[in-house]
């Protein structure tokens, strides 16, 4: 009677949670591969900017203002669309004669229309936004003037963003998630096509205020913009497939009402987290050397082991999770949650120890192309290192966050975000206090991470208070034996790559970076595999069987031709 299934015999439950675990499987495998492919894409884009600006004063304010529109847009109406707006269009689509149809409508031609306000106000406002996160005063790290040159080109695509996670929603609320997945590969080509246009581009740009209308600046800070209208551009295909035809539609539907007790939720969910942004940003603006693109660098690419799996994961369970708490099936969302938890933890843990052992080896090996920018890989690195440990709470986080809306609940994930971000201030002010100012950057990012872990806590409390019974020590034991096996990995794959020291003397740092990362990744995958099936751990199971199916289809068969 506590389990999920609480009608079927124990072994009908069996096939049904083994029928979910497979749905699961082949949803998120599918994305996975489109996020595996968006984040190479996305890996050679961030690797082309940092070759082509270095990781100066120029791509610090590129980097700030390049960020202005996702802040206004998440602020506005990007956490409702991608965790909000999912739940209530799957129960619309379950409610309604239509299938929801009107109601998609509606909230399309409402959307939009904020949208283009929402990016009219912060175009005027973009020397204001700028100032924000910067402070006044020009530093060594970031020129408040050039951001806002940055941001008049860069801010427009506040709406094409908002307009591409509706979409999205309104798709994956339908069981189709492959254009979304793949939408942001597109992205990344446009934006290495324009990095490879500026490059050709003579002259530099320049950071004298007198002097910001190049064509370098131009062709950077529009041909941003232009991969984020491909992105958006990219999913109408797919709406049409799916069988929705917009027109506009006017009108309040009473539901759009709890969207918008919903939303105001999200906004302050938003500002939160604003607030904890604008520490960091100006405690990295204020220290010596490129300190904001590192840190922005080091947590994009932080992030790439949780955008393969994690993404294409929570957004496979986000409809069912969604679907399943509107029919009052608390115990399959709590199972999901389980699930979701624990596939994370198997593939996060590893990533998060060889992220640790060898992070300053990633740094150097992705941006150390140029010999410019060896220190500042070589940083880049180490913040990637003393922040790896907070990659699982962080996803752990984000599935705990899909399971309130699901419920439709945003009021916790807010609070959640209140405590977490009243960790994270503290720590970041006292990064400068207590690290010399070459060094603050590492402590920003540890920071961060640290603010992660406590969330992470926080939510599994405020989980059990929602749902009753959650599955802390399953969660708890499965984190156990992967870093148990994790971390017998990462200490033999240091030795390996210790004993070939002298050997690897004459190499250059970027060669000899690769070549030390390609030892740790073989040595940790072989060990780490042999040591999680050691310790019994099953969530391993599915994906050896999967390489298993690979590997017999590529065998001949007996008396076929070699």
């Amino acid at each position: 009677m506590n389990g999920p299934y609480p009608d079927d015999s124990p072994t009908e439950q069996l096939f049904a949670v083994t029928r979910r675990e497979q749905s699961l499987g082949r949803a998120s495998s599918l994305m996975a591969v489109a996020s595996l492919v968006s984040r190479l894409t996305g890996f050679l884009r961030q690797v082309a900017v940092v070759t082509v600006l270095t990781l100066g004063v120029v791509n610090s304010s590129y980097t700030v203002a390049n960020t202005l529109p996702v802040i206004v847009y998440e602020l506005l109406l990007g956490g409702v669309l991608t965790s909000v707006m999912v739940p209530l269009l799957v129960r619309s689509q379950t409610e309604d004669p239509d299938g929801g149809e009107a109601y998609t409508r509606r909230l399309l031609t409402l959307a939009g229309v904020a949208l283009l306000l929402a990016t009219a106000v912060a175009m005027l406002a973009a020397p204001l936004l700028t100032r924000l996160y910067l402070g006044g005063a020009t530093t060594s790290t970031a020129n408040p003037e050039l951001a806002t040159a940055f941001a008049y080109l860069l801010l427009p695509q506040i709406f094409f963003f908002g307009m591409g996670a509706l979409l999205g929603a309104i798709l994956n609320s339908r069981g189709a998630f492959g254009a979304f997945a793949w939408a942001p590969v597109l992205n990344n080509l446009v934006v290495l096509a324009m990095l490879a246009l500026y490059a050709l581009v003579p002259g530099e740009i320049g950071l004298d205020p007198q002097h910001m209308s190049s064509a370098k600046l131009l062709v950077l800070g529009l041909g941003t913009t232009l991969g984020i209208v491909v992105q958006a551009g990219s999913l109408l295909p797919a709406i049409k497939r799916s069988g929705f035809r917009y027109r506009p539609l006017w009108g309040w539907d009473p539901r759009l009402t709890q969207a918008g007790g919903l939303a105001l939720w999200m906004v302050a969910y938003v500002l939160i987290g604003q607030a904890g942004y604008i520490a960091t940003t100006r405690v990295a603006a204020a220290a010596d050397g490129g300190a904001i693109a590192i840190y922005a660098n080091a947590w994009l690419l932080l992030q790439v082991p949780f955008g393969v799996l994690g993404v294409s994961l929570l957004t496979a369970l986000m409809p069912r999770m969604s679907r399943a708490a509107a029919e009052g099936r608390n115990g399959e969302v709590v199972a999901d949650l389980s699930l979701g938890s624990r596939l994370l933890t198997v593939f996060l843990v590893p990533v998060s120890v060889l992220l640790t052992a060898f992070g300053p080896q990633v740094g150097i090996a992705l941006f150390g192309l140029r010999a410019a920018n060896l220190d500042g890989a070589a940083q880049l690195g180490a913040a990637l290192a003393v922040s790896a440990f907070g990659l699982l709470p962080y996803g752990i986080t984000m599935l705990q966050l899909r399971v309130f809306y699901a419920l439709t609940d945003s009021r916790t994930p807010t609070l959640i975000q209140l405590f977490t971000v009243a960790i994270k201030i503290p720590l970041l002010l006292l990064a400068p206090v207590l690290l010399p100012p070459q060094d603050v950057v590492l402590g920003l990012a540890a920071a961060n991470s640290m603010s992660f872990v406590a969330g992470a806590v926080v939510g599994q409390v405020m989980l059990r208070r929602k749902l009753g019974r959650v599955p802390t020590r399953q969660m708890v034991a499965s984190i156990g034996r992967a870093l148990l096996a994790s971390g017998a990995a990462g200490l033999l794959a240091y030795g390996a790559v210790a004993l070939l020291d002298g050997r690897l003397a004459g190499l250059s740092p970027l060669a000899r970076a690769w070549t030390e990362l390609g030892v740790a990744v073989v040595v940790m995958t072989l060990v780490t595999v042999v040591g999680m099936k050691l310790l019994k751990v099953p969530e391993l199971d599915p994906v050896l069987r999967r390489l298993e199916r690979l590997i017999d289809r590529r065998k001949p068969r007996r008396g076929s031709p070699r």
